[in-house]
């Protein structure tokens, strides 16, 4: 019995025992979760003062950063702009033709007014009614085409996107592809932009790489140095979509090679290797953008940035790379130097790959490395 009576009296001890242990636990855990509180408080309030530290040398906040454009929207279009959207077609008409033969800027201002066209196309049709032989009015609803479709389509990868958007993505561009040919048609014998309009239909569609050599032929047998005319065609020779990563640093290379120095070309290589870093998981920002080709790629650009005429408002898409090579190169005191040109405007590669975080990152960790006692 007393035997007994004592393995009760221990047991009822080692019960008491474990409730203490368990009391124990749970206070160390609630001072852990406290302790844990408390560190990320004080982690989110260094960071909050880093970051307006940063905002007080005048740079942009993080929640005024613009991820739509990659550079302050000018004047003159944002008045055409407003004038189409409130049923003035002829300001818009006025607005494409005042560039003249600056086709890089025929296609910029084109492309500007076929988004406002995408959302509500009342007034070009006003337009093309009023003039259907126009070629301006045709590029016009070529893009507009181009635009509805790939606003279907989303930016999402292929595994990502629902086979009835692709289904409805191939329609539109079906349609967009005649729309393109009808403006090239239209257009005067000298005008690249019917054809660049063509290019990220064969994107979409998937020009066999003969096709699309064809369609390439057309725009520089007009005008051989259009950036956005190569960086569009890098696009269709990426892996993502009709190429390799051989095909478009090759492309890529070949285009820089054509192009004087200031004529901004450079941009091509810079763009390649970063849509190879994109691609391939495997590889390491730390390492990869510190390769000897990469770093030649940035030494040429930054030459063919120097010769660039400083007023060339296409500067600015070459600066936005430069800052984010150079930051991963360690290259702190030139990387700051393109972050003042371009903050406040993030709407460009490499920022549109990634939350506006990324940016933020980037440029307040450049600006701290570069700020004595920051």
């Amino acid at each position: 019995m007393l035997f007994g009576a004592f393995k009760v009296l221990r047991g009822v001890y080692y019960i008491r025992k474990a409730k203490r242990l368990e009391a124990e636990v749970a206070a160390l855990e609630g001072r852990t979760v406290a302790s844990d509180g408390r560190t990320a408080a004080a982690k989110a309030e260094k960071k909050a003062q880093q970051a307006a530290a940063v905002v007080a040398l005048g740079f942009v906040p993080e929640a005024e950063l613009d991820t739509d454009n990659a550079r302050p929207v000018p004047a003159g279009r944002k008045a055409a702009l407003d004038a189409v959207r409130a049923g003035d077609w002829e300001a818009g008409a006025a607005y494409v033709e005042a560039c003249g033969t600056d086709w890089e800027e025929r296609w910029q201002r084109v492309r500007a007014l076929a988004e406002v066209a995408a959302e509500d196309d009342a007034w070009l049709l006003a337009w093309r009614a009023a003039r259907p032989a126009d070629p301006t009015a045709a590029l016009v609803n070529a893009d507009t085409s181009v635009a509805v479709a790939w606003n279907v389509r989303g930016s999402l990868t292929a595994e990502h996107t629902t086979r009835e958007q692709f289904r409805i993505f191939h329609e539109l561009l079906v349609k967009a592809q005649a729309d393109a040919h009808e403006a090239q048609r239209l257009a005067g014998p000298a005008d690249p932009v019917p054809y660049m309009i063509e290019q990220p239909v064969a994107q979409g569609l998937g020009y066999a790489h003969e096709q699309y050599g064809e369609l390439w032929a057309q725009i520089t047998r007009r005008d051989p140095k259009v950036l956005t005319a190569h960086t569009s065609a890098l696009q269709y020779w990426c892996a993502k979509w009709r190429g390799s990563h051989e095909l478009a640093l090759a492309f890529a290379r070949e285009s820089a090679a054509s192009g004087k120095p200031g004529e901004l070309l450079s941009l091509l290589p810079l763009t390649a290797y970063f849509e190879q870093k994109v691609r391939e998981s495997d590889l390491r920002s730390e390492t990869f953008f510190k390769e000897p080709e990469v770093v030649a790629a940035v030494e040429a650009a930054l030459g063919d940035l120097a010769a660039a005429d400083p007023d060339d408002w296409r500067t600015v898409r070459l600066r936005h790379l430069l800052a984010y090579f150079l930051f991963w190169q360690d290259r702190e005191a030139e990387a700051v130097e393109h972050f003042r040109h371009i903050d406040g405007y993030i709407g460009a590669l490499p920022w549109s790959y990634a939350p506006r975080s990324a940016y933020v990152y980037a440029r307040d960790w450049t600006v701290r490395k570069v700020t004595p006692g920051l």
